[in-house]
């Protein structure tokens, strides 16, 4: 019988799977091999809620890759959170036409449109979702919570 370590196993996966051995060992360093350090830099700006410093980083990230859903929905979202929902509902439509299916940009699309008073496009984004998450996803929960609050906050 082969007696596998857990680094043994780990670089074995990364092998197999193309990935880095700390990503198969669990941790969370990034999933590609050279992932983009401001990439990396802007989601950590983004979990401390630092928008506008993780802004000027997504756009190098953008500069550099045009067809970056991940980032152009990190763009929208950080510039909604700073108020200005116009340059995020332009970021979060080139993510969705990047990928239409992309589940953050979708979720967070549809919460720009309760913000802007327009539940029929809040509720097409949360179809969306539900078609895209087969078995229920958090985007989806998030948005759907967000559209029955809305409804309740909005009926007379």
């Amino acid at each position: 019988m082969w007696n596998v370590t857990r680094l043994g196993m780990a670089s074995l996966l990364a092998l197999v799977l193309g990935g880095n051995a700390a990503l198969a060992a669990g941790s969370d360093v990034p999933a590609t091999p050279k992932a983009d350090p401001n990439y990396v830099a802007a989601v950590e700006q983004i979990e401390k809620g630092n928008f506008a410093l993780a802004i000027p980083l997504l756009e190098k990230v953008v500069a550099a890759d045009d067809k970056n859903a991940n980032a152009e929905n990190y763009l929208g979202f950080s510039h909604r959170q700073l108020g200005d929902k116009e340059t995020a509902m332009v970021h979060y439509q080139k993510a969705l036409a990047l990928d239409p299916d992309h589940l953050g940009a979708n979720e967070y699309i549809g919460e720009l449109y309760l913000e802007m008073g327009d539940l029929a496009k809040a509720e097409e984004r949360l179809k969306v979702l539900d078609e895209a998450c087969f078995f229920g996803c958090e985007e989806y929960y998030d948005l759907k919570e967000g559209v029955e609050a809305f409804k309740a906050q909005n009926s007379s």
